[in-house]
Order: C-alpha cells, then sequence, then structure tokens
C-alpha cells in the first residue's frame, strides 16, 4: 500500500483517537485516579472525590464491612466490569462484585468508598473518622495523618459497620 492510501485508510481512525481524547471520552471511563489534597498526592474517583479504606474491611475478603446507613455516608467506587480503569495507581487494582451488576474497586485487596460530605475534589472531610477511616495513597497504602476537620465530623449512627463499643 502506497503512503497516500495508507493516511487515507488511517487518517479518518486517527482523527476519532483525537477528538475522543480531546473531549475526555477516554478519561470518563476512569474511575479512579491520583489527585491532590492537604495530604499530598491520593487516590480519587473519576470525578476527583477522596477515595478512603475502611479499617473493618479485610484486604481480600471479597466483601465490603460497609452497609446500611454506612454505605449512605461511605458510598462505593464502583465499575461496570471487573477491571477497572485506573491512572496512576500503583498499588494492585481490583474489585469485588456487590448489588446491582457492579463492581466495587479495590486498592490492595480492600474496597474504596468516598465520603458523603466531602463535597469538592480534594476535600478529606472522611480522614481518621471514628479512628476507622483513611485516605490511600496511590501505593495503596493508608495514610494515617489526621486533619483538623476530621475531628468535628459527625458520626453516623450504629449500625454493623459502626459498632456501639469504642465509639
Amino acid at each position: 500500500m502506497n503512503a497516500k492510501r495508507m493516511i487515507k485508510a488511517f487518517l479518518p481512525l486517527l482523527i476519532t483517537a483525537v477528538l475522543a481524547s480531546a473531549t475526555g471520552a477516554y478519561a470518563a471511563n476512569v474511575v479512579a485516579k491520583v489527585g491532590s489534597s492537604s495530604l499530598g498526592n491520593i487516590v480519587v474517583n473519576g470525578k476527583g472525590m477522596t477515595a478512603y479504606f475502611f479499617d473493618l474491611d479485610k484486604a481480600n475478603s471479597g466483601v465490603s464491612a460497609c452497609s446500611g446507613s454506612c454505605a449512605a455516608y461511605w458510598p462505593a467506587i464502583t465499575s461496570t466490569g471487573v477491571k477497572p480503569n485506573v491512572s496512576g495507581i500503583s498499588g494492585a487494582v481490583g474489585t469485588i462484585a456487590i448489588k446491582g451488576g457492579k463492581h466495587q474497586v479495590t486498592i490492595s485487596g480492600r474496597p474504596i468508598y468516598t465520603y458523603a460530605p466531602d463535597k469538592a475534589p480534594g476535600q478529606v472531610k472522611g480522614q481518621g473518622v471514628q479512628g476507622v477511616w483513611y485516605v490511600i495513597s496511590p501505593t495503596g497504602k493508608e495514610i494515617k495523618v489526621l486533619t483538623l476537620a476530621s475531628k468535628s465530623t459527625p458520626k453516623p449512627s450504629p449500625t454493623k459497620a459502626y459498632p456501639k463499643s469504642g465509639y
């Protein structure tokens, strides 16, 4: 095939890829990535909202310990597929099956969540809540540095995920 024919054959594909990239069509599928906060670089969801680990979750258990009112405060970061599209995260990324045919994203074998009171990207109001919720580094480790905001964060009602004793 000569050069002109190759250009004609591949030009539509190239234009589509460039336009999709420029409009964020590919980026829209990213469910977790690296963002910045007052705690440094952290894991965030596709919209830039801070991701958290829950210390009652057991790594590689395949289940979340957060349900009921816990899940209302701490929504799961989900993916439609078992291989979530992430960017910049070096910790092991996977999923666990949840209701509705979705999959909750995991890092280092642990489910990840956002925090409902965080209203803007980079906020870390959930950091240290009840001594069991922590921001995640891009390597998949908890960041246990506490912030002033976490001291005044309201506690949800006791549930299975929030036992009354110890709080």
